[in-house]
């Protein structure tokens, strides 16, 4: 069984075998140049690496299964024999987690929450993975268009308590569990700005280890004045530090040697302070 245990503090490299990412990492459905990123992320200090082969920025094109299996298992078995770190899958679909897990994987990362796919949580049960339950308002097509609460942050832990129950009534263990609050997934920058400034919140809340990834967010451009997603590395940094002096157990990004030096001098910081 995978818990989480094992990578706190740590960063999941984002590895997309994408034509669309709306990171400016998409690596043309190539499957050597995705496994060689991989591999780089590693060596930069990756504790995850999460492969994805379908975009889910606002608008993207749907893939199918068969597509979206044929880009990400050739990517993940060559990472899962030689990264020597657990390999995620990002994807909604069951029969692609069903065929990443076989691949070598170890880890679901579904922006769904199991919402997508009703077999999901049945697919993560039996193989004893890591699951990552991710909040998003809509979907990725329209998600973007009018995102409203009332109260974002009661409401996003309200949903998240609610899919963590539901995959251990699945059959999922709690300790293979992990909350991502969907930062850009449904929401205005002031929602993005207000879940960031709760992360201590939503981690006493929602009971098990919390993963944040505003890694090139749009927000981030908002807030700084930056419309290049590949220029906005400082920015996410900054969001990686708060974040897990907030609390989060992991957080998901492009610029992993940036990140995981953040992450061994905050750990540093916090021992001298101790």
């Amino acid at each position: 069984m995978f818990e989480w245990g094992g990578v706190a503090g740590g960063v999941m490299g984002v590895v997309n075998v994408t034509p669309d990412s709306f990171s400016g990492d998409g690596l043309s459905l190539d499957p050597d140049a995705a496994i060689a990123r991989g591999v780089a992320l590693r060596d930069a200090g990756a504790a995850v690496l999460d492969v994805g082969g379908e975009s889910s920025r606002p608008g993207a094109a749907f893939v199918p299964a068969t597509e979206e299996s044929a880009r990400v298992v050739p990517v993940i078995r060559a990472l899962a024999a030689d990264s020597n770190v657990p390999i995620s899958v990002d994807t909604t679909k069951a029969a692609v987690a069903e065929a990443a897990l076989d691949a070598g994987a170890t880890i679901v990362n579904d922006i769904s929450a199991g919402r997508h796919d009703p077999d999901m949580l049945r697919v993560v049960a039996e193989s004893g993975a890591g699951y990552v339950a991710m909040h998003m308002q809509g979907e990725p097509a329209t998600m973007q268009d009018d995102p409203r609460y009332d109260d974002v942050v009661r409401e996003v832990g309200d949903f998240l308590l609610e899919r963590l129950d539901a995959a251990v009534a699945a059959g999922i263990a709690a300790g293979s569990l992990i909350a991502d609050p969907g930062l850009g997934f449904g929401k205005t920058v002031a929602h993005n700005l207000t879940l960031l400034g709760a992360v201590s919140t939503l981690v006493e809340r929602v009971g098990v280890p919390v993963l944040v990834g505003a890694s090139r967010k749009g927000f981030i451009g908002r807030v700084l004045g930056v419309d290049d997603p590949a220029a906005r590395d400082d920015g996410t940094l900054a969001t990686v530090v708060w974040a897990l002096d907030q609390g989060a157990t992991m957080v998901r990004v492009h610029d992993v040697r940036g990140a995981s030096r953040a992450c061994a001098l905050l750990s540093v910081l916090e021992g001298a302070a101790a």
